[in-house]
């Protein structure tokens, strides 16, 4: 196939409030990486860009926020990943759309990535591309970079007016993103009156929040949480947002008084995250705050959960989901396709024991078909607080929510469940680009369905499109849950029996990582 790509000193240009930003043209898809929507110095808000005269280049995706975390080599064959350059001056976004007609008024898609609060960014993972979903689909795509763990989540408003909400910073950055996209993106061709955000995990817990701020309000009219309701034994509240013990703690650490406090914005990034390091862990030990996720206050609101839907988050339709096996990290089973029942039972009972019978019962009862070596794998720690946050909203009776489970098996270690992260490519449309997805004659078709009931949603705000079988929204008695494999079909209120059963044989997984790693229990 030849492909066209064009980027001259005059195509395309695009007007924005501030100034004209040049990106480039290919197969007919307007690109523009590395758009700079704000600007914030360390623990402020953010505020808007200064205007400029000329054309900007928008040809380099910006710097990503600065990690705790290095990057590592492992795990690229289930989830690939791009690794880019850091800096704290990271509000930066992208924007993929079919044309640059003010008139177009296409639907508009802004992706908040995962890594909870603390890692990730808007190209991370390879499957980020906004390209196929414009090409395709006919929508306009925004992927959004933005501060994160104690740039974006560290309460030090005590001490200073001028930190004023900097728990909530890095929500503030994607709160300008937005207020970006709706003074801007009708020149890139997209509606600002129809805008969907959706993120998957960390992404989904963004999602959720913003829901929570008023200041958000009228910049989204749809939202799509995928693997991202905040799972049992995952995020901890505090018992108090008192932010003195861990700042007082840091301060000592870098040698600082609190009368100084300002002294902190010179300290590197490095020195500064080693010292919140060192210090937080007796802290959080003990129940108290540490940053790391949003403080509830005037701005935002706190958990739907634990507050209720706000009355604007209650009028926003929804897609709700996950997956299968959502910490299901570990190799597969071998050979497990070619075990009979009574050998797939008995590798069961090495983990049941004597609930095995129960737990096959139920299991095949919800899956009928399935492999029963899966039932070792389900998710019993994310699926529940779905379902309950689908309820919850469903409650209300303002807005439809559609609930759905990927349970789609990857060619791979004779046969994988589903995993955090796995069905991104779907939704993205970018199965191409991920070899581990790709069944041929098979991968491709649920793609598309996939992918379309997420451009259908944000379209007209129902999922439903002709691939799919009639799926109903959820109500708070029945959740409707769209299961998303080779045999795509509604299941009415169908697998928290077997959950319930599997919950007592299986570890969280999340207080796990919390152990090991405590600063990022959702994977990105």
């Amino acid at each position: 196939m030849a492909h066209k790509f064009i980027c001259t000193t005059t195509e395309p240009v695009i007007e924005t409030k501030k100034g004209k930003i040049r990106g480039h043209i290919m197969d007919g898809i307007y690109t523009f990486h590395g758009i700079k929507y704000a600007d914030a110095k360390r623990f402020q808000m953010p505020v808007e860009v200064k205007s400029w005269e000329g054309v900007k280049d928008a040809l380099s995706y910006g710097e990503v926020c600065p990690m705790y975390n290095p990057e590592t080599t492992k795990g690229e064959i289930m989830v690939p990943h791009r690794y880019w350059v850091k800096s704290e001056d990271c509000q930066y976004l992208n924007v993929w759309s079919p044309c640059a007609d003010p008139g177009a008024k296409k639907a508009v898609l802004v992706w908040l990535h995962g890594g909870g609060f603390s890692d990730g960014s808007s190209i991370e993972q390879v499957c980020y591309d906004g390209t196929n979903l414009a090409m395709h689909h006919d929508v306009v795509v925004v992927t959004v970079n933005h501060r994160l763990n104690i740039l974006g989540y560290l309460n030090l408003e005590d001490y200073s007016e001028k930190y004023k909400n900097s728990g909530n910073a890095g929500m503030a950055d994607i709160e300008y993103a937005l207020r970006w996209v709706h003074e801007n993106i009708e020149n890139f061709g997209g509606d600002p009156e129809n805008v969907t955000i959706f993120g998957q995990s960390g992404g989904g817990m963004k999602v959720s929040t913003l829901l929570q701020m008023p200041s958000a309000d009228g910049l989204f009219h749809k939202a799509v949480i995928i693997s991202g309701v905040k799972p049992e034994g995952g995020m901890m509240t505090p018992n108090s947002y008192d932010a003195h013990p861990i700042i007082d703690a840091m301060l000592s650490e870098l040698k600082i008084s609190p009368e100084n406090i300002e002294e902190i914005e010179k300290v590197s990034y490095e020195d500064l995250s080693a010292a919140y390091l060192k210090v937080k862990g007796p802290i959080e030990a003990a129940g108290g705050y540490v940053g790391g996720t949003p403080v509830p206050n005037d701005y935002y609101v706190g958990e739907p959960e634990e507050v209720g839907f706000r009355e604007h988050a209650r009028e926003i339709p929804m897609v709700v989901g996950s997956v299968f096996g959502e910490m299901s990290f570990n190799p597969g089973i071998p050979k497990k396709h070619e075990k009979t029942r009574e050998e797939q039972i008995a590798v069961l009972r090495e983990t049941f024991g004597n609930a095995t019978d129960d737990i096959v019962a139920k299991f095949e009862a919800a899956y009928p078909g399935q492999n029963l070596i899966d039932v070792l794998s389900i998710d019993c720690f994310t699926r529940m607080p779905a379902i309950n946050y689908v309820r919850k909203k469903a409650s209300y009776n303002k807005a439809p929510v559609y609930n759905y489970l990927f349970n789609y098996e990857f060619p791979y270690d004779d046969g994988k469940v589903a995993w955090h992260c796995s069905d991104l490519p779907f939704f993205f449309n970018n199965t191409d680009k991920v070899m581990i997805c790709n069944k041929p004659g098979v991968s491709d078709l649920l793609e598309k369905r996939v992918s379309s009931l997420l451009t259908s949603f944000a379209k007209y705000g129902d999922p439903n499109h002709s691939g799919l079988p009639r799926w109903e929204p959820s109500t708070q008695e029945n959740v409707n849950t769209m299961i998303l494999d080779e045999k795509c079909e509604v299941r009415v209120n169908f697998d928290e029996e077997v959950i319930k059963a599997v919950k007592p044989f299986i570890p969280n997984p999340f207080l796990r990582m919390k152990k090991r790693n405590p600063d990022d229990i959702a994977l990105h």
